[in-house]
């Protein structure tokens, strides 16, 4: 099935706001952005260094020239059931395929976490809903049948598939049970089984590897704190205290540096950790409620949704300076899938009530939004998929 599409707008106008370029959009407010932040209490955060934005000059660019060759990304629309493929090309943005998901077509499963395996022959999907426990699905990418799936825990939302062994770790969030402590479930995918199982602390969420898959990193939304899992071993060995009350929701996986970037979304806040030293080295002031991170293949480049905010950033991680924050031409901006080449950020927009969810593409260098189509209600997973020339 291929889904409806609307082309992307003209270019938007572009202002200053407190030294950042800001590209204006026509937005309304968010309302489950405005129920977050009434359920999020602030905390303290415990930083050595406190980098808040910096001036930057205006910056003057012509619109991007269309890109030259294609991007494909998977996005789930978690009200929907449905997981749809989006091409960004020469002539734009547009839903080339849409593929229902789940095992009950009565009910609404909630397709939530996304990711394709390092050899692209596979796609993996984690389907929260459950009776009462969430799985994970297996699909081939070149047809996008079903394979195989795996019962997990309760909520299962995250996931990553490691490039050394081919392991998939997902984190079970537990939304909407009691508080306290879930797991990170451990899945050999060949034959779609969970071999381990890992008390990790409670909403653990947005899990990802180290690039040679020996570590992996989670957050645990309600226990303040960044947590380093053995990918191997299937233990926890450190847990790093972000602060009381902060309430982190994604981690990115490490830079060449040893660095990942921490969320604090109820503080508007992003974490720097040195992984040498496990402590929290430079802290970033953001726009309201920081969700989901992705950095550019090189490391340069951070990018950001606040969820609380309806827009998107893009941080100078050399300077530390924020050089450009998009206003979001839908509400409640979730996932960003930034492209291998680092020249496009691919970002999901959930909406509210009756409207669709959109796919955004955005030029990184200067944070402007190039192209948009709508797929399924509440757009939230998204992994990249390929290029072709």
């Amino acid at each position: 099935m291929v889904g409806a599409h609307r082309a992307p707008g003209p270019p938007l106008p572009a202002r200053e706001r407190d030294g950042v370029r800001v590209m204006l959009a026509r937005s309304s407010e968010t309302a489950l952005g405005h129920r977050l932040w009434a359920w999020c209490a602030p905390g303290a955060v415990c930083a050595t260094v406190v980098l808040a934005v910096a001036s930057v000059a205006p910056v003057a660019s012509a619109a991007p020239d269309p890109p030259r060759r294609s991007y494909y990304v998977y996005v789930a629309a978690e009200s929907d059931d449905e997981v749809s493929i989006v091409r960004y090309g020469p002539g734009g943005a547009e839903v080339v395929k849409t593929i229902t998901v789940g095992s009950f077509p009565a009910e609404v499963e909630g397709p939530h976490g996304l990711r394709v395996d390092p050899d692209g022959r596979h796609w993996y999907v984690s389907i929260a809903h459950g009776f009462p426990y969430g799985s994970v699905h297996k699909y081939e990418t070149q047809t996008d049948e079903w394979v195989g799936d795996v019962t997990l825990g309760l909520f299962p939302a995250t996931l990553d598939v490691s490039p050394s062994t081919g392991l998939l770790y997902a984190v079970n969030f537990n939304l909407h049970g009691a508080l306290e402590p879930s797991s990170i479930s451990v899945v050999e995918v060949e034959t779609m089984t969970e071999v381990a199982r890992v008390d990790t602390g409670v909403r653990p969420h947005g899990g990802r590897l180290s690039l040679d898959g020996s570590l992996f990193y989670s957050v645990n939304m309600m226990d303040f704190e960044l947590v380093e899992l053995d990918a191997l071993g299937f233990e926890v060995r450190r847990r790093l205290p972000l602060g009381n009350g902060v309430m982190p929701t994604w981690v990115t996986r490490p830079t060449a540096e040893g660095k990942v970037y921490v969320t604090g979304n109820n503080v508007a806040k992003i974490f720097e950790v040195d992984l040498v030293s496990w402590r929290v080295q430079r802290t970033f002031e953001t726009g309201p409620g920081p969700y989901n991170l992705e950095l550019t293949p090189d490391g340069s480049t951070l990018v950001a949704t606040y969820k609380g905010g309806d827009a998107v950033g893009f941080w100078d991680l050399e300077s530390g300076r924020e050089r450009a924050r998009t206003a979001t031409s839908r509400t409640i901006p979730h996932g960003v899938a930034v492209t291998p080449d680092g020249e496009y950020a691919f970002v999901t927009l959930e909406g509210v009530g009756g409207d669709p969810g959109t796919v955004e593409v955005y030029y990184v260098s200067t944070g402007e939004r190039v192209g948009a189509v709508d797929i399924g209600k509440q757009a939230g997973g998204i992994a990249f998929w390929k290029m072709e020339e």
